[in-house]
């Protein structure tokens, strides 16, 4: 059965209690065991998957097609399924752990199904498929991620009682009490023959950039204080329970650094922060990043002792285990040594278990995008949208437009001109001549962002524009152009460089970040700083993603709930046909010292 959130809440309300239950393997206590025959060893393995995002089978909804790519990489729960299935025969099953670092229930077709198409909100509706395959996996925990909250705390909670393990945020607060909104953490025992139990406690911690991302579902509801702090908190409390392991899972970074600036006081990748700052951890399991660190070696400055992180490849690519030794003496049980490495789902087939579990839901979803919503006169494509006006980009910002438009007609507001920013999310995406189906749509928008109006000044527009130029690399006029080498400065990820539609500007490359926007227009004159725009934004950006200047801070006229991609949808399916006659614009092109570069 699930556990009963209410209960815990009841409990912690009152003991500031988390998760505490037996291995499935244990055996009661040994009252009277005798030292002699105590086993001076025990070895735990600590499986972890991160960032999910919806993968449970090696199928790219988008292409609909087998998933590949050029490292050979392959993905899914069902290929992890497999991975621990192997390591729990190897090890013993009542000697692992299996965990995971966040960012389930959106990322895919199949999340978004089962969050709007067919809701498990809904009464008598499904059981989610992550919970279903996590379930079936046997998953011990799981951090809470970022994307948990996108579509709405209902949706969030209905996961949770589907699930037969805990979902962990320490520092997931209540807005008004700032108790534990979810449990802290988790303890399991592991039996030993002939000495007492090895307790291993797990530690959830969340990302504070939530308050931002999601702040239409969470404000005045949930506060997300750092991880930092609440490491410092926790980490002694369970050590006073007698842990003798302490793991973390934390859905955060280890680069220190935070996308947002400084618009929450605290850090967003912060795991290696965690593991500097706040004595007694053995282990990080790492996500949030998407990045691949098979074992990161951190000392804590207070007791010199070495914490090991470890980051498994998103999308249940890679499985992280952490072999932990101990050793019994001085009374107890002490962490000898801890060391990481990552298995590779490509290296064995899906489960069979997981594909039959779950071969009803997956063909629901395939048929749900492969519906035709219209015809396109010519292909589409984002291949060089990064560093090129591209018309299907345009056709984000066209619809956007048209919306917010549409929502304030009649106001105060109808007067004031709309412009729209969009990302190049994709390098891959393309919408062919011919039918054009949900999945094409969704391929070119991604993420499950919603719209927001904002009112911008022309001089905060220029500074948006120039921070969003920040993206290319400086390239002097004389120097041969690398498109490969052109975009990405600093790492910024192409979903954090905007085109702005509406405007007319370029981008002079040759200059430096700062100086690069040259004649910038509005309406055929030279934008006046003074003028009021209607910014029709995602709300990612809008609550401070990327931090972008102004925008954050920007008045708000209108929000809705209903997503872009869904929003392109409608569109395309109201017009029936997509001709880039309808949507496309020149807007902005790279320059070097007024030479376009293409």
């Amino acid at each position: 059965m699930p556990l009963n959130r209410r209960k815990f809440l009841e409990k912690s309300a009152a003991t500031g209690a988390g998760v505490a239950i037996a291995g499935a393997a244990a055996a009661p206590a040994q009252a009277s065991a005798r030292p002699a025959r105590r086993p001076a060893r025990y070895s735990l393995t600590v499986m972890g998957t991160t960032d999910l995002h919806g993968h449970v089978f090696n199928w790219d909804y988008f292409k609909d097609a087998e998933y590949s790519d050029k490292a050979g990489n392959a993905m899914g729960l069902a290929r992890v399924s497999t991975l621990v299935n192997q390591v729990r025969e190897e090890r013993g099953r009542c000697n692992t752990l299996l965990l995971d670092a966040g960012d389930t229930i959106q990322g895919t077709p199949l999340t978004y199904y089962y969050a709007k198409v067919d809701p498990i909100t809904a009464e008598g509706g499904p059981v989610h498929p992550m919970a279903q395959a996590m379930n079936a996996i046997g998953y011990d925990a799981a951090a809470l991620g970022n994307h948990e909250f996108n579509y709405g705390i209902e949706t969030l909670r209905t996961f949770e009682d589907q699930l037969r393990f805990p979902l962990l945020g320490a520092n997931a607060v209540d807005a008004k009490t700032l108790k534990p909104a979810f449990p802290p953490y988790f303890i399991k025992k592991f039996h030993v023959p002939g000495a007492p139990p090895v307790k291993v406690a797990v530690l959830g911690l969340t990302n504070p950039g939530i308050a931002i991302w999601d702040k239409a579902y969470v404000q005045g509801r949930l506060a997300f204080p750092g991880l930092e702090e609440q490491a410092a908190k926790w980490v002694p409390k369970l050590k006073a329970m007698g842990a003798d392991v302490v793991v973390v899972s934390a859905h955060s970074g280890s680069s220190g650094t935070s996308s947002y600036g400084d618009q929450v006081p605290y850090v967003e990748n912060a795991a290696a922060n965690v593991a500097r700052q706040v004595p007694g951890i053995d282990a990080i399991l790492v996500g949030h990043a998407h990045v691949e660190i098979p074992e990161l070696k951190v000392v804590n400055e207070a007791t010199g002792r070495t914490v090991v992180l470890s980051e498994p490849l998103c999308y249940a690519e890679r499985l992280t285990l952490f072999d932990i030794e101990l050793v019994f003496g001085k009374g107890g049980w002490e962490v000898e040594s801890v060391a990481a490495s990552l298995l590779n789902s490509s290296t064995v087939a899906d489960d069979p278990k997981i594909t039959r579990l779950l071969k009803d839901e997956h063909a629901k979803v395939v048929a749900y995008v492969n519906q035709v919503v219209g015809t396109a006169t010519e292909t589409l494509t984002t291949v060089d949208a990064r560093y090129r006006d591209a018309p299907i980009i345009d056709l984000i910002t066209k619809v956007q437009e048209d919306v917010v438009k549409a929502a304030l007609a009649g106001t105060e507001y109808a007067s004031l001109p709309v412009i729209a920013q969009a990302s190049p999310f994709s390098r891959t995406s393309q919408i062919p001549a011919g039918d054009v189906t949900v999945r094409d749509l969704s391929g070119l928008y991604v993420y499950d962002n919603t719209l927001v109006a904002k009112v911008m000044t022309g001089a905060q527009v220029r500074a948006y524009l120039e921070y969003s130029a920040e993206y290319f690399v400086q390239t002097a006029a004389g120097a041969t152009v690398d498109v490969e080498k052109l975009t990405n400065a600093n790492n910024r990820p192409d979903y954090n460089y905007d085109y702005v539609s509406g405007l007319r500007y370029e981008i002079d490359v040759a200059q430096p970040a700062g100086s690069r926007i040259k004649n910038l227009t509005y309406d055929g004159a030279a934008l006046d700083d003074a003028r009021q725009f209607v910014l029709a934004v995602n709300n990612y950006r809008a609550n401070g993603g990327g931090a972008f200047p102004y925008v954050a801070s920007a008045k708000e006229l209108w929000s809705e709930s209903t997503e872009i991609r869904t929003r392109i949808a409608e569109w395309v399916t109201a017009k029936g046909v997509l001709d880039p006659k309808d949507f496309a614009s020149a807007d902005w092109k790279l320059t070097r010292d007024g030479t376009p570069v293409f």
